[in-house]
């Protein structure tokens, strides 16, 4: 936890922090940066992002980096922890006038050792598509802004082509593009193609084929991040209103939607085998959304500040049978369910498969673990375990109850559901706030409604004892196993980043003097802004009317509703925000806005020796 110590240890940059698996080390000499190694004011300056592509290279050593610092792009080879880092020899280097790029990305079904194609987003809202390589620039969409005048905050190949990519804005908009097509010299007429609840699909009017094909408008606000899931069937889309929103992406369809605790979400990721999405933000909180039952599952405590990227890492992911394994014992439309998320592609992986046989004879489940982790603007690395104790509150004693607490999206949230058990807990977990200190439960299933909600789990490392199956097969009956009534009530809260308070504890008087502070503390405004202050507030009143409406429903459970996990680690890596976490097979990379890529070397990973260190590290780190 990050409360070891305090003082000038809590300031500390740690080198290296130690898991179940073993230490990971901080390779100080296989540091990126620009090549001076000098720190960069990253003062007004866009995020710095990493990308990655293997170029399968005859060495083996075809693994390549790209990252932009300010108006800098760069382009190296990536010897992670085989050698040090050799700053001096970029393969490709690009300085912008009058623009920054903003992110990046590789289309690695294309990446040769002589040629690979990244597409490059700006700040001043174009697209560029260039090869670092051979130092080409191949096209550039949207250069006259006709498209979108906002800046972009994401661009990703569709998984599976050589030509499309999606481009995300800061106005909310998400564009698909072809690489062959042209953008044309006027601003392109739409024509409605699909409306949903928050969401439009338009395809663009034109004699001859041109770019954009499509535009989604998501939201309100910016659209900060997208993610497709492994199979690249759906496009899970994180928006500054705070709403997570999960689309088919062939058919533009809404398949469920999460609201953040609080304020916008920043960025969002799938684990390996597309059934769970982790989300982070302006809440400070990393927020974890069960895709086939459309419901948030847990959210992790353990940050400071705003979470800037959350990521899985597939290397540690485990699932493993605590028996031999058995055979499928569920439904047939527990089956189904599966089935349909796979969608008969051949791209499910084992994870899948492991989970849809975790009933055995004796009804022991799975040993199931995925490892997440997220960094943040307090300059923290944190490092979570979704075990099967979050993920199955309840061991099945039945075929029928496995369904209904599993795999059904008819089954209510994990809250509240042990009615027949008198449970008391007089301890905390290092780190928890102490307000469910004691907490108890008693009654019948025909007062669940009434019921205090029995503890629940508040870390992975503890099993917590569950209630018999009385309460457990209440369903929620305004919700249907496709997550209907998310999506009819998806979009009731709107433009909440600013104003929303949702704190559970807080008394009427203290609600009062958030509510003078933040809609009134206005001391710079002139008397003639009166008008535009009255209107602030009433913007404030109204907004936190509609994020009420949304907190306690499945779109938004209350922090005492939803297991609340802690992190296996959390450490002050950096000086400066941090902006990147990516999982590589040998190593994990993160970066911050001082401009360093830094590589951390997995457990039993061959380390470097300090002989092999070109120049020496600036980076201030602690050893």
């Amino acid at each position: 936890m990050a409360a070891e110590g305090g003082g000038k240890e809590m300031n500390e940059i740690k080198t290296q922090f130690t898991t179940r698996e073993g230490v990971y080390k901080l390779l100080t000499h296989s540091e990126y940066s620009r090549p001076n190694r000098v720190p960069f004011n990253s003062q007004g300056s866009n995020p710095v992002k990493v990308s990655f592509v293997n170029v399968n290279d005859q060495s083996g050593n075809g693994d390549r980096i790209c990252f932009n610092v300010g108006r800098e792009l760069y382009f190296y080879i990536y010897k992670g922890v085989r050698k040090a880092a050799d700053l001096s020899k970029p393969i490709d280097k690009r300085i912008y006038k009058g623009t920054q790029p903003t992110c990046h990305d590789f289309n690695p079904l294309t990446a040769t050792a002589e040629s690979v194609s990244l597409l490059v987003g700006f700040s001043a809202g174009q697209v560029q598509l260039i090869d670092p390589i051979k130092k080409e620039t191949s096209k550039l969409f949207n250069e006259e802004r006709l498209i979108d005048k906002s800046g972009v905050t994401c661009v990703r190949w569709v998984p599976g082509s050589e030509s499309l990519f999606l481009v995300a804005h800061s106005s909310g908009s998400l564009y698909l593009y072809n690489v062959e097509h042209t953008c044309g010299t006027t601003p392109p007429h739409y024509q409605l193609l699909k409306q949903g609840d928050g969401y439009a699909v338009h395809t663009c009017k034109s004699k001859s084929a041109r770019n954009p094909l499509l535009r989604w408008t998501v939201g309100e606000g910016a659209l900060n991040e997208f993610a497709f899931s492994p199979d690249g069937k759906f496009l899970a889309c994180a928006s500054q209103d705070g709403f997570l929103r999960v689309f088919g992406f062939d058919a533009a369809e809404l398949h469920g939607t999460m609201k953040s605790y609080f304020g916008g979400l920043l960025c969002v990721c799938w684990s390996p085998d597309g059934r769970y999405i982790v989300a982070g933000g302006e809440d400070d909180l990393v927020t974890v959304w069960s895709f086939s039952d459309c419901r948030v599952i847990a959210r992790g405590h353990g940050h400071k500040s705003w979470v800037s990227v959350v990521a899985f890492d597939h290397c540690t992911t485990s699932v493993e049978d605590s028996d031999p394994p058995a055979e499928f014992s569920g439904s047939d439309e527990e089956f189904h369910e599966q089935i349909h998320f796979a969608g008969g592609r051949d791209r499910a992986n084992s994870s899948q498969s492991h989970l849809s046989k975790r009933n055995s004879t004796d009804g022991r489940p799975v040993s199931v673990t995925y490892r997440f982790g997220s960094v943040g603007q307090d300059t923290q690395l944190c490092l979570w375990d979704l075990t099967e104790d979050i993920l199955f509150p309840h061991l099945p004693l039945s075929r029928t109850r496995t369904h209904t607490n599993v795999m059904s999206a008819t089954s209510p949230p994990a809250t509240g559901s042990a009615t027949n058990t008198t449970t008391t807990t007089t301890t905390n977990p290092p780190g928890t706030n102490g307000n469910n200190t004691v907490s108890s439960s008693s009654g019948n299933s025909g007062a669940l409604s009434n019921s205090v909600p029995a503890p629940l789990p508040r870390s992975n490392s503890l099993p917590h004892s569950t209630g018999p199956a009385g309460g457990n097969t209440t369903p929620n009956s305004h919700m249907s196993s496709k997550g209907s009534s998310i999506i009819d009530s998806a979009f009731i809260a709107t433009g909440v980043s600013k104003f929303a308070t949702l704190s559970l504890h807080d008394t009427r008087k203290e609600r009062h003097e958030k509510d003078h502070k933040r809609n009134h503390s206005m001391g710079h405004i002139s008397s003639k802004s009166s008008d535009k202050l009255n209107q602030l507030s009433s913007a404030a009143r109204t907004a936190k009317a509609d994020a009420a409406k949304t907190l306690g429903t499945l779109l938004c459970p209350r922090m005492e509703e939803v297991p609340l996990l802690e992190p296996l680690v959390c450490k002050k890596i950096a000086h400066e925000r941090l902006t990147v976490l990516i999982f590589l097979e040998d190593c994990l990379v993160t970066a911050c806005q001082e401009g360093f890529i830094c590589t951390w070397a997995r457990p039993g990973k061959v380390g470097l020796l300090p002989s092999q260190n070109p120049t020496n590290s600036p980076s201030g780190t602690v050893v």
